[in-house]
């Protein structure tokens, strides 16, 4: 079997003492793709810098919601900048978060707005990061058409958002909160078409069950897909094979 984790952050400061050793275990372990998810200029530029020693790693550019300093404006020219690189896949991860934030949520709006741009003009998709603010993430898509369309990265598990940015054609992401105890996931996995479901781990963080609270890797990816896996009643092979297909055709990877 062949596991794609479509988002994780080797880029933080985490695996600094033990990456390579970790992205190479990978490998070795059915984790044949991961995407390194940028969140700020620096995290970004060292994305492309782990892809690059990494064939069957790529990476995302962008500035987080929880990213933003009064100086985004200006950073935003040089991801427009680096995320003409061959490795990167798409732009991200963007968006709303008025969980951590709620005190700039015109200036979050606004950033969000212009990194679609910069998605349109470099013919990228998008890595939507979306929490506590799925009415307004939607409604700056709908004003702001992605023409590359994207993917919601560890979707809440709130079926209102999921519903509307299926109708938009984004990917939905799951991770290891798809695990948790007391998730009501299920109602949510079913939601998603075989053809828009994505898994991730969004490691360092978010564990799955039973291995929740540790620091998270890619290997933890197939607890993601063995629970999607129960809950549609699939095979982990065919979980494994679907969600790979689907990373490979948002981001437009070639075999």
């Amino acid at each position: 079997m062949n596991f794609f984790d479509s988002h994780a952050h080797y880029n933080d400061d985490t695996f600094e003492n033990n990456r390579d050793e970790l992205i190479k275990k990978m490998y070795e372990n059915e984790i044949t793709n991961i995407v390194c998810a940028g969140y700020s200029l620096e995290k970004s530029k060292l994305g492309i810098e782990i892809a690059k020693k990494h064939n069957h790693i790529y990476a995302t550019c962008g500035i987080s919601p929880n990213d933003l300093t009064d100086n985004t404006k200006e950073e935003l020219k040089e991801i427009e900048k680096i995320a003409k690189n061959d490795k990167v896949v798409a732009i991200g991860e963007i968006g709303l978060d008025y969980y951590w934030n709620k005190d700039n949520k015109e200036y979050q709006k606004e950033m969000f707005a212009n990194q679609i741009e910069i998605a349109n003009r470099l013919n990228l998709p998008i890595v939507i990061h979306s929490r506590d603010a799925w009415v307004d993430t939607i409604d700056i898509l709908k004003n702001n058409p992605v023409n590359k369309k994207g993917i919601f990265h560890c979707c809440q598990l709130n079926q209102e958002l999921i519903k509307e940015a299926l109708k938009l054609d984004f990917y939905i992401s799951f991770s290891g909160n798809i695990t948790f105890k007391n998730a009501k996931s299920a109602g949510c996995i079913l939601l998603v078409p075989d053809n828009r479901i994505l898994i991730e781990t969004d490691s360092p963080y978010l564990s799955p069950e039973p291995l929740r609270g540790t620091v998270n890797n890619s290997l933890n990816v197939k607890l993601v897909a063995k629970k999607i896996a129960e809950v549609k009643n699939m095979e982990l092979e065919e979980v494994a094979n679907i969600t790979r297909k689907n990373a490979m055709n948002i981001f437009n990877i070639k075999e």
